[in-house]
């Protein structure tokens, strides 16, 4: 192949963008399982889930102030502004998510399928423990987009679940 033969992104069909944002979006969670998965051999389980808090946790936050300004949301603009940042992240292209009980002060985000927990029950593998991680995760992207929005863990492994989805988190405004 020859360099007048080598194509850019911009030369992309809106397909093509997409299955390629879909293929980011599996290397990033594939890079993600991959370290913890190192520290976890290196250090247990514990200190893997820790050091994942605290990476998500900044992750998270950097994300969300990403989305913010790539798509001209508002700054403490809220719930609204939180579920439409929300859509946006990365990995919404690989789990189906829903939000119920919406209203100008609160709602309910769930992660109806879930890829990381759809490959361990696959694998016939416990649910994944991640509520500690998906505090962090979601309370650091709720207040990087508002900080007035407190965050709450409707249900999330280890704790029960029902088979409509893997976890829920409620969102909620304060003045």
């Amino acid at each position: 192949m020859d360099q007048k033969q080598l194509r850019d992104i911009q030369d992309m069909t809106r397909e093509e963008l997409l299955g390629f944002l879909e293929d980011a979006a599996l290397l990033w969670l594939a890079h993600d399982g991959l370290w913890f998965q190192a520290v976890e051999r290196r250090y247990g389980t514990d200190a893997g889930r820790q050091c994942s808090g605290e990476a998500i946790a900044a992750y998270s936050g950097i994300e969300a102030k990403r989305i913010l300004k790539r798509f001209g949301l508002p700054a403490n603009g809220g719930i609204p502004a939180l579920m439409q940042a929300l859509k946006f992240r990365i990995y919404h292209l690989i789990n189906k998510q829903d939000f119920v009980e919406v209203s100008e002060k609160r709602c309910i985000f769930r992660m109806r399928e879930c890829r990381v927990q759809t490959m361990r029950k696959k694998k016939g593998l416990p649910d994944y423990p991640c509520k500690s991680v998906g505090l962090e995760e979601y309370s650091h992207f709720a207040k990087a987009v508002d900080p007035r929005i407190k965050t709450c863990c409707v249900a999330c492994p280890p704790d029960a679940h029902p088979e409509e989805y893997w976890c829920a988190w409620e969102f909620t405004l304060e003045e």
